[in-house]
């Protein structure tokens, strides 16, 4: 039987280790065409290599699959179009973007600097729109073509991003935002046969060993809940032709468990019919508190 993603095209970025190298993996065994990215830095985004993104690469044409390394920048402009330019010069097209790169630099927001800030925000959101928007450029001048269309964008957001990280204040905007570029990519792409869809996944990765080292821990023995090779199989079902029917949706996705958020919806809500008086706002606010569902707490309190 031919993988779920035979004949599909992937680039997939941050690829060279974690999350994003069992992601190229598990596409490849599926039949996937693969471009991994990767810069080959450290955690905090320092320093370059082309051997991390190749030795997956290695991997994946060992295990009898195509695949090529690219080293650009996810957050420079003509950088990300490189990194669509080699799927469809190396493979002869694209079909899917996995935005997944991204690097951290905790601190807890009192301490927290512009240039941390700046630095997040670059990688993680602009990182996410230079990819996806020259992606974006490719299908829909096929589409405009009259060639069939059948793409997947695959965002990265995280648990810090939908209910915030204690001393991941840069981090949590920048996934909360991606988590919104989501949503509108789904609303206005659908129409060039475009679909968006974002993960939060949680697993063992360099940024999750350094900020939940207890949590991420490796089991003596039994099924090891945050191997990353878990979140991967979710991640080639969104990339394949079944999925052209699920758009605009936030998949939290750990272990062996898979959630669809609900995201913003509307809560209670008590109509006035006329202008507050402020100590009225008030008391109605105490009221709408007590009929709230509880909200989930901020990780690390």
């Amino acid at each position: 039987m031919a993988g779920l993603c035979a004949g599909r095209i992937v680039a997939i970025t941050g690829a060279g280790r974690g999350l994003g190298r069992s992601y190229a993996l598990a596409f490849a065994r599926e039949g996937a065409r693969v471009v991994v990215n990767d810069l080959g830095t450290t955690l905090a985004g320092a320093g370059r290599d082309t051997a991390t993104a190749q030795a997956v690469v290695d991997e994946i044409r060992a295990a009898g699959g195509e695949a090529v390394a690219n080293g650009d920048d996810v957050s420079e402009w003509d950088g990300a179009g490189r990194i669509i330019a080699t799927a469809v010069e190396t493979f002869g097209g694209l079909d899917v973007i996995v935005n997944n790169a991204g690097f951290v630099r905790d601190r807890m927001f009192v301490s927290a600097t512009l240039d941390e800030w700046d630095a997040t925000m670059k990688v993680h959101l602009r990182g996410h729109f230079c990819v996806a928007r020259h992606a974006v450029d490719y299908w829909r001048g096929r589409a405009k073509a009259g060639q069939p269309v059948d793409a997947r964008i695959i965002n990265t957001s995280s648990g810090a991003g939908l209910n915030g990280s204690m001393a991941q204040s840069a981090y949590s905007a920048a996934k909360g935002g991606i988590a919104s570029l989501t949503l509108v990519q789904a609303a206005e792409l659908g129409r060039y046969g475009i679909t968006a869809n974002a993960l939060a996944p949680a697993a063992r990765t360099r940024m999750t060993e350094q900020a939940f080292a207890e949590r991420m821990k490796r089991p003596d023995a039994g099924f090891d809940v945050q191997d990353p090779d878990n979140i991967a199989p979710t991640v080639v079902w969104l990339g394949s032709s079944e999925s052209r029917g699920v758009t605009g949706c936030v998949f939290e996705l750990e272990g062996g468990r898979i959630t669809i958020d609900d995201g913003w919806s509307d809560g209670p809500s008590v109509d006035h019919k006329a202008r507050w008086q402020p100590r009225e706002a008030g008391a109605a606010v105490a009221q709408l508190l007590k009929q709230r569902k509880p909200q989930k707490k901020v990780y690390g309190t």
